[in-house]
């Protein structure tokens, strides 16, 4: 696959990842599998891991500032 930023490879690695879910809370997601280019650093979460993302948040905690979440596929 290619950047389409740069046009350089991507590759598939797993990271670390914050999601702003409200406007007082974030929830950061471990060992998260995105694509990022190894020249630019742009990534791109792919539709079935974004799908369960979606579904991670949803369950999120509402009232706390900072929520860790490790990624289990």
């Amino acid at each position: 696959m290619r950047c389409q930023v740069c046009g350089s490879d991507m590759q598939s690695v797993i990271t670390d990842f914050p999601f702003k879910v409200r406007e007082n809370s974030i929830v950061i997601i471990k060992d998260l599998p995105v694509m990022q280019c190894g020249n630019c650093h742009e990534y791109l979460i792919e539709d079935p891991v974004m799908e369960r993302v979606d579904a991670i948040l949803e369950k999120t905690d509402a009232t706390v500032e900072l929520e860790i979440i490790r990624y289990a596929a």
